[in-house]
């Protein structure tokens, strides 16, 4: 295999990372970080920088996608326990289908889209009925 496969693969294991670390920490700047790290320490060790890069930064943009879901769904009542299960089988099924050729690149290069889509289709807080209490 070239280098190009395994860039790509580090980059959607990176952004498994993402994911993962997006179910633990629910702070996305903190979650990017520390995937960043882990996908940057996988990929030097295994490989060199070209894969390095590639996992931190498919590891910022796994964390950046993953967020805005899982701060949803634990608004939403989910539980913290349950829903790191199911970030976590996520993260595995995205860490395997890294290394189909092509998929790790487009995994890293999605998941940012749908974190993006997910921050706009979140409702905005309004005053609620407090505005139409004014004498």
């Amino acid at each position: 295999m070239g280098g190009w496969y395994w860039i790509g693969v580090l980059a959607g294991l990176g952004a498994a990372l993402g994911v993962a670390a997006a179910g633990i920490v629910l702070r996305w700047p903190l979650a990017a970080v520390l995937a960043a790290v882990a996908g940057a320490a996988v990929g030097y060790g295994v490989f060199h920088w070209g894969e390095a890069v590639a996992g931190a930064v498919g590891g910022i943009a796994g964390a950046f996608g993953a967020s805005p879901v899982v701060a949803g769904a634990l608004r939403r009542g989910g539980t913290r326990l349950g829903l790191a299960v199911f970030v976590a089988l996520g993260a595995l099924l995205a860490a395997g289908v890294a290394f189909i050729p092509i998929v790790g690149y487009v995994e890293a290069a999605l998941l940012p889209g749908v974190g993006l889509r997910t921050r706009r289709r979140t409702p905005e807080q309004h005053a609620g009925l407090r505005i139409l209490a004014r004498d």
